[in-house]
This record gives C-alpha cells, sequence and structure tokens, in this order.
C-alpha cells in the first residue's frame, strides 16, 4: 500500500510541494500574519481616504438618461453619498467593440443593494450618446441607473475608466474621491477570489514559481471568442456578453479604425 510518504513531494511540475497538514498549518500561519498586516495597512489607507479635503462642483449640470436632461443632483436618488463608475465608450462601435476593462466593474456592480442598504447610490455614465449608451444597456441587462456625460466638464464628465465619489450637502455637491487603473479593482471580486488560487489570474506579470504554467498577456479573460478562448481581437466580445441572449459570434469589434 502507497501511503503518503511514499508519494513525490510534487505530483507534477508547475504545482506546489505536497507537504504534511502540519507542515502546511505552518506555512499558512505565517502568511496569515503578513495578511492581517496587509488588512491593516488598508484600514490606516481607509481612514486617510475619509480625512482628504473635497472640491465643490454644480450640482445642476445636467446628465442625459431614460428621462432625458437632468440635474446631477438627481443621481443622488435623495441620499447624501454617491457612487459612480465613469464607462469609457467607443462612439459608433456594436455592442461587442465597447470597452472591456469597464464591463469588468460595471457587470460586477449589477446589484447595489448593499450600497444603498448604507445609504450610498451608485451609478454609471460614459460619454457615449444616450441613443446608443440605451440599446446596449438593454442589451447588457443593466437595471443601475446609466447616464450620458457627452460634453458635461469634469468632474462629473471628463475622463472615463474610474470610480468617483461624491458626497451631497442639501443642494451642494462635492467630489471626494477617485480612482483609476488598478484602483477599479475594489469592485470586482473576481480579481480577489482568482488571487486566492494557485494559477491566480494567469497573467505574465504574475511572481510564479519556475516551470510553472506560462502566464498570458496582461487582461487577457476578459475578452473572449464563441469558444471562450481569450482574444482581444474582432472574434471577441467583453466575457459577460456571451450570456446575453442574442449574441453571436463575430468578426469585428466595429471600432474606428479598426482592420480585423
Amino acid at each position: 500500500m502507497t501511503t503518503a510518504q511514499d508519494r513525490p513531494t510534487t505530483l507534477v511540475p508547475g504545482r506546489p510541494p505536497v507537504v504534511d497538514a502540519a507542515t502546511w498549518q505552518a506555512a499558512r500561519d505565517e502568511l496569515l500574519v503578513r495578511e492581517k498586516a496587509h488588512t491593516h495597512e488598508g484600514d490606516a489607507i481607509a481612514a486617510a481616504r475619509r480625512r482628504l479635503p473635497m472640491v465643490e462642483l454644480d450640482p445642476t449640470v445636467e446628465v442625459v438618461g431614460p428621462d432625458g436632461p437632468v440635474p446631477f443632483l438627481d443621481l443622488f436618488q435623495g441620499r447624501d453619498e454617491l457612487l459612480v463608475y465613469k464607462h469609457m465608450w467607443h462612439d459608433g462601435a456594436p455592442h461587442q467593440g465597447q470597452c472591456e476593462g469597464c464591463t469588468v466593474s460595471a457587470w460586477h456592480l449589477r446589484d447595489t443593494v448593499y450600497l444603498q442598504a448604507r445609504g450610498v447610490s451608485f451609478a454609471v455614465v460614459t460619454t457615449g450618446a444616450w441613443d446608443e449608451v440605451a440599446p446596449f444597456v438593454e442589451f447588457m441587462g443593466y437595471t443601475q441607473p446609466w447616464y450620458s456625460v457627452r460634453g458635461v466638464p469634469e468632474p462629473v464628465g471628463g475622463e472615463m475608466g474610474m470610480f468617483a465619489v461624491f458626497l451631497r450637502d442639501g443642494d451642494r455637491a462635492f467630489l471626494t474621491y477617485d480612482t483609476t487603473g488598478r484602483g477599479t479593482e475594489v469592485a470586482s471580486g473576481s480579481f480577489a477570489l482568482l488571487d486566492l488560487t494557485p494559477y491566480g489570474r494567469g497573467e505574465a506579470w504574475q511572481d510564479t514559481p519556475e516551470g510553472w504554467p506560462e502566464g498570458q498577456g496582461a487582461c487577457w479573460y476578459w475578452r473572449t471568442d464563441v469558444d471562450g478562448n481569450g482574444t482581444w481581437g474582432g472574434t471577441g466580445r467583453p466575457t459577460p456578453q456571451w450570456t446575453r441572449p442574442g449574441a453571436t459570434p463575430e468578426t469585428t469589434l466595429g471600432r474606428h479604425g479598426d482592420h480585423h
């Protein structure tokens, strides 16, 4: 009979070594010390974030939604705090040609009931014209409020691909915080969950042991073809779109200057 001690310490190349339970627990406890320190540092950063100053903005500036133009103040829905995601837009592109990175954030925030329970409203804004945005929102099945901020200046409009946080004081409104790049990952729980797995996100930038599966380009799984293969070419869609009714195989992203 083969015992655990008789088995090789590694099943196949590219896997963690096999150890007994006590050895595993010791290694897990050692990592937990670092994880707790990371959590406490995150708490300290959040405390500093709450102490940032804020800048006043014009709350009467109009954005366009399903009911036509409305003042930005309406996005608070009567609450004092508002979290906004600024979704990039490719003018004239079909659904599959819209931003895959912004889809990551918007898709993860289809239900914001816990934000609302804490008194925080949520909305998505984009620079797309509303007549293009509306059918996209319907196709994606989004139920959170979307608005076009085409031509609206910062901080309501301006650069997309970020989160912005606003505070209301009566009929006044203020920008308190914004973040972009990897700062937007806080909304996407899939990233944190993938980071718990042995192979992580499967991206080339990761620090992984020698001999492990070779990582692919950053964000390779954000856009896939009909067979589920990662691709940034014309046959791809933002990954969640394949779950939508009527999604079909494609040959082009339909973006301006796209030659696929």
